[in-house]
């Protein structure tokens, strides 16, 4: 079943309407008709409205509202991704993925070893791209929320932005063996309600002096293993496993 996101005033007590760009592609590209059940979200109440397509106008589709459904498909806790921007088309790859896997917020990074500088022009673009990949991958794994791509930050203003959130974790070089036992700890002590930060640095880590900065801001190291993961990797890593630990 489709499912497509809506304003909340677009959805009214018998009916929905949906509007934008979606129109074109529920009338051109999937070529549905009359009567078709499609499910709609609105980004805030995680409910699911599912509806049936009642008329298609010029601008817009009308859709009978057939029932609600609550059924808690957003993680419990909000986890947030500070990614060091990569190279190439990796970014698109990490939004995508992180979205399936339930991040709440994604935060674009410019750390001393980004081989990527993006100026104002070049960010506000990508950053359109960006919002649209993961509204795409929310529409895909039937997120009841889009996530949101922060503008980029400094890695001084993301440890700021981070600074109240009830665990951060960053992974770190560390004796695996023994780091793998505290990692689990840490994992394992996120609670429903929690706001957890991952730190994530790019294709050459991060700079000596950001991981400082990290630890005195109260981020602490986590390992992700004896192997070295890519920076596209680790994250996914760090996620599905707050992910498998917050829905078991």
């Amino acid at each position: 079943m489709y499912q497509f996101f809506v304003e909340p005033s677009q959805i009214q007590q018998n009916r929905v309407i949906i509007t934008g760009t979606d129109v074109n592609h529920i009338k051109n590209v999937l070529r549905m008709k009359i009567g078709e059940e499609i499910a709609v979200s609105n980004g805030i109440d995680q409910k699911e409205y599912r509806c049936a397509i009642s008329s298609f106008e010029e601008d817009m589709v009308v859709c009978e509202l057939r029932f609600v459904k609550e059924d808690g498909l957003e993680l419990p806790a909000k986890i947030y991704l500070f990614q060091g921007l990569p190279k190439a088309d990796k970014m698109e790859l990490i939004i995508q993925k992180a979205v399936e896997l339930g991040a709440y917020e994604i935060i674009p990074v410019s750390c001393k070893r980004c081989v990527v500088k993006l100026d104002e022009k070049k960010q506000k673009s990508k950053i359109q791209r960006w919002q649209g990949i993961a509204e795409a991958a929310a529409k895909q794994s039937k997120r009841r929320v889009i996530p949101q791509i922060k503008d980029v930050m400094s890695f001084a203003q993301a440890v700021e932005y981070a600074k109240e959130m009830n665990l951060k974790l960053i992974p770190y070089e560390m004796q695996a063996a023994e780091a793998m036992t505290e990692t689990k700890k840490l994992i394992e002590s996120v609670r429903v309600g929690d706001e957890v930060a991952i730190f994530i640095g790019p294709e050459g880590g991060f700079d000596e002096a950001e991981v400082a900065k990290a630890f005195e801001a109260g981020i602490v190291p986590i390992s992700l293993g004896k192997r070295i993961l890519r920076t596209e990797t680790a994250g996914f890593t760090t996620i599905a496993w707050l992910m498998y630990h917050l829905e078991t």
